[in-house]
């Protein structure tokens, strides 16, 4: 009478071992790294180049 309201496949189960066993322990450096925020990355040089030269060949195209 419990499981009225439940499905076939969603019947409440009773289990004696935990619901999950950890195999092998877990990568200490794998939790540090993803804790660890990640800030802005720097453009590399040349992208700063590309984006010096697109502005003066519209200073230049604007002056004429």
């Amino acid at each position: 009478m419990a499981n009225k309201a439940l499905s076939k496949r969603q019947k409440l189960m009773i289990r004696n071992e935990p619901a999950r066993i950890q195999t092998k322990p877990r990568n200490p450096f794998a939790v540090a790294a993803k804790q660890r925020a990640a800030g802005a990355h720097r453009k590399n040089v040349s992208a700063e180049r590309h984006i010096l030269d697109r502005l003066l060949q519209r200073a230049l195209e604007g002056d004429e």
